[in-house]
This record gives C-alpha cells, sequence and structure tokens, in this order.
C-alpha cells in the first residue's frame, strides 16, 4: 500500500489532540502516525510558496464528468494554529464524561468511537458508498432510487450516523448506518445487506434502507439533517428532521421531512428567489436546525426557521457560490474561486478571492477547506489562504472527519483522506464516478453544537 505526499504549502503550526486515528487501510494507505503537534512544513524541508492562478469556472454541474480546473491558491501569512482543537466524536468530546446513564461509549450509535463513516455519492451507478473513515474499508453499497436512476449528488449524515442522500432528479432516500437498526424484512433471522462495493442488492432485498420519499423535481441538490433532541432515558436522538429542497414547475419548494418515517411533514414555496435550473444548490443547518441554502454562482442566500417555514429570510451573495457550510465560527460561507463569509449576527459579508473551486467545509481549528486543485485552507477570521495541498486529481468536494481528518472527493474513481497538518494522505478507491460536496460525515452539523449535550 502506497502513501503519497504531494504538498504545497506555506508555513504553519499547527497543535494536535488526541489520537489522530489508524491508518491500517487495505485501499491505497501504509503510513502511520496522526496529526503531528510539532511545527511542520510538510516535508521536512523548506515549503514552497503558493502561486496565483486562474478563477475556476462558475458553470453548473452538466453531466459532472469532466475534470476540474487546475487552479492554484495564493501566498498567504501562515495561521498560528491557536488553541489545540477539539475533536469531536459524534455525540460526545472524547476523554469527556458521556452524557449521564449512556454507559462508556455515550450510548446509541452516534456514542461509539470507532462508529465514523463517510457516504459518497457514485453519481454514474446512481449509488451510495458507506466508507469507514478509519480502516478506509468499503462497507456497504447501496441504490439510492426504486428504479436504479436519480443521479445522486448530496449526501447529509445526521447525529445517529444514519445517511439521507438526495438524488439530483428527485428523490431523498435514508440509509441506516448501524446494522442493528436495519429491520428484517423478510423474517429470516438475519439482516441482508451490503458489505461493499461488489454486492449491491436490490433495492427490495435491501434490509438496512430506512425509507424512501420520491419527489417530482425538475432539480434537488441540498439536503441536511437537524440535529434532533437528545433523549437521555433512551441514550438516543429523537426527533430528528431532514431538510431538501427543489424545483417544482419552475418555482423553488423547501421540504421539511420526518427523519424517522421519511414522511413529509412541511413544505413552502419561495418565489421570490429565482430558481433557474438547479433552484437552490447548498444546504446546511445552524444551532438551532434552520435551514440556510445558497445558490450557484450567486444568487440568494436564505436562512428558514425550523418551526415556521414562512418565516424566512434572504441575502443577495456577493460571491458565487458553489459549495456552502457552517461550522463552528458561526459563520456562512459559500465556496468557489471566491470565498463569501456571511456573518448572521450583523447580517454582513467579508469575501476573498482564494483560488479554491467548489465544496467547502470548516474544521474545529479556524480553518476552511475548499476542494480544487490544490486543496486549499483559509483561515475563518482573515480569509487568507494558509494551506495549499495538491492531490493526485481534482477534488470537488471536502468534508472532515471525527479523528480531524480532511476528505477529499474527485470524480474519478478516488477518495483521499488527508492529514491536514502536512498533507499525506491515503486513497480509497474503487468509488463509480463519485460526487459529493455537503456534509458526507456529519462533522458539520456536529460541530455547530445545538440539541445534543457535549457531555
Amino acid at each position: 500500500m502506497n502513501r503519497a505526499f504531494l504538498a504545497i504549502a506555506t508555513t504553519f503550526v499547527v497543535v494536535g489532540c488526541g489520537d489522530a486515528g489508524s491508518d491500517n487501510a487495505t485501499a491505497g494507505a501504509d503510513g502511520s502516525g496522526g496529526i503531528p503537534s510539532a511545527e511542520s512544513d510538510g516535508d521536512g524541508g523548506t515549503p514552497a510558496p503558493a502561486t496565483s492562478g486562474a478563477d475556476a469556472s462558475q458553470g453548473g454541474e452538466g453531466t459532472d464528468t469532466s475534470a476540474g480546473p487546475d487552479d492554484t491558491a495564493d501566498a498567504a501569512d501562515a495561521n498560528d494554529g491557536g488553541d489545540p482543537p477539539i475533536v469531536f466524536d459524534l455525540l460526545h468530546i472524547p476523554d469527556s464524561p458521556p452524557p449521564t446513564g449512556c454507559g462508556n461509549g455515550g450510548g446509541g450509535v452516534g456514542g461509539d468511537l470507532e462508529f465514523s463513516y463517510i457516504w459518497i455519492a457514485n453519481s454514474g451507478q446512481n449509488t451510495v458508498s458507506k466508507v469507514n473513515t478509519q480502516s478506509l474499508i468499503e462497507e456497504g453499497r447501496y441504490y439510492t432510487r426504486p428504479d436504479s436512476q436519480g443521479s445522486p449528488s448530496r449526501t447529509s449524515v445526521g447525529l445517529a450516523g444514519d445517511v439521507a442522500v438526495a438524488n439530483r432528479t428527485g428523490g431523498l432516500t435514508k440509509y441506516y448506518a448501524h446494522p442493528d437498526n436495519c429491520v428484517d424484512l423478510n423474517g429470516n433471522g438475519s439482516i441482508e445487506t451490503s458489505s461493499g462495493a461488489v454486492d449491491i442488492l436490490p433495492w427490495a432485498a435491501e434490509e438496512c434502507r430506512a425509507w424512501h420519499t420520491p419527489f417530482t423535481y425538475t432539480s434537488q441538490r441540498p439536503v441536511a439533517w437537524t440535529q434532533g433532541e437528545w433523549n437521555p432515558a433512551q441514550c438516543a436522538v429523537e426527533n430528528a428532521k431532514v431538510w431538501t429542497t427543489g424545483v417544482l414547475n419552475g418555482t423553488i419548494e423547501v421540504v421539511l421531512v420526518d427523519g424517522d418515517t421519511g414522511v413529509i411533514e412541511e413544505s413552502v414555496m419561495v418565489p421570490e428567489v429565482a430558481a433557474g435550473f438547479f433552484g437552490f444548490y447548498g444546504g446546511a443547518v445552524d444551532t438551532d436546525g434552520n435551514l440556510w441554502a445558497s445558490q450557484l454562482g450567486g444568487g440568494s442566500l436564505m436562512r428558514m426557521n425550523l418551526n415556521d417555514l414562512s418565516d424566512y429570510s434572504l441575502w443577495t451573495q456577493p460571491a458565487g457560490g458553489y459549495g456552502m457550510t457552517l461550522g463552528p465560527s458561526g459563520y456562512v460561507f459559500t465556496c468557489s474561486s471566491s470565498v463569501g463569509r456571511f456573518d448572521p449576527a450583523t447580517e454582513t459579508w467579508m469575501t476573498a478571492s482564494v483560488g479554491g473551486s467548489t465544496g467547502c467545509m470548516e474544521d474545529n481549528n479556524g480553518i476552511l477547506w475548499i476542494a480544487g486543485s490544490p486543496v486549499i485552507g483559509v483561515d475563518v477570521n482573515t480569509l487568507a489562504v494558509t494551506y495549499s495541498y495538491m492531490l493526485p486529481n481534482y477534488v470537488r468536494g471536502v468534508s472532515v472527519d471525527f479523528d480531524g481528518y480532511v476528505w477529499g472527493v474527485s470524480q474519478q474513481t478516488q477518495a483521499y483522506k488527508m492529514d491536514p497538518a502536512t498533507g499525506l494522505f491515503d486513497t480509497v478507491n474503487g468509488l463509480t464516478s463519485p460526487y459529493t460536496y455537503s456534509d458526507m460525515t456529519g462533522f458539520a452539523l456536529s460541530s455547530v453544537g445545538g440539541g445534543i449535550p457535549s457531555g
């Protein structure tokens, strides 16, 4: 197995915290060691300066088969690293007391420190892959619509660990992450479910699918779980909802779905926003579970109240957005070659040209990671480019796992797990036209807090 290192990095200091996870991968990793706690310039030598490059294209997804732009990041002053990071688990901070009465692991699926997955949509195959972020083994692959079509692109992971995946051409599907939650539909005493990429079960035979809700949208992109409510007696997340949006008869519709049943609870049309073809393109939730949604290439940023869908606010995006995210800083980010940072408290924007490209996610160390070629890290306070790492292929989306690693999803057959301090990466192979740049690990939802105790 081959651990590669291709990095162009500015000088930085990173302080590590806890175990950075195992690298005993079977799909392209032989390195070991976690996120270093010492000062590093990536390869032990003098760091190479980042160079200026062209802005990324702002076109739509199209068929999503072409390689991305070869952008490079602008050089910037290094981040001083700040306070040691907290590495989040799904339900509580490791090494802190678990929620009362929930036993050693914090209770439920999310309390298991070994339970961490990234869910990657295989758009060209109409499936979604469940990949263990620590072992790098793909543990399941599932169709996302009954007709084995749909072109899935966005995945969202809830605090219970389960995934909701949206199909571009309509349809929302939930899969259980933990086999204990799956249902023995045929009554034979065992759970029939996929165990990897080569045994995708027929739709009717897969017993880890929780529900599917069809939509007749011409475009359905965003999907985002709410936090739900913590039940200490059951050691479980309850009453979690799923947001999604789509274009219906030329108008944007926003929908709130019951996370347990898939039943549509509420919906509202948003006629003030020009739908175009895509409608809203990205979505994420804040501490209160309110939906924030952005549009591709500019347009409108929206916040919709979880408790009253008719209560929503709109702002004009000054920076074109491919991806969008919220994180522990409390800011809302729209990301592409330029990044827009919206402060909900002051309702003001800050923008910067950073040389990114598409998806983005904030980590726990004050860095916004933006996909592209290279993958770049931007200081959330100054919007200065602090890190710039080349991966073998252009990556469309990024995510952060619960051990602090940054993931990049290519449009080839690979996903990369990258150490943010060094640029060292491991490779997951065997994906099929992957395309995801949403909260595919659940880290972003966990990092904004709300609803779930932290120990």
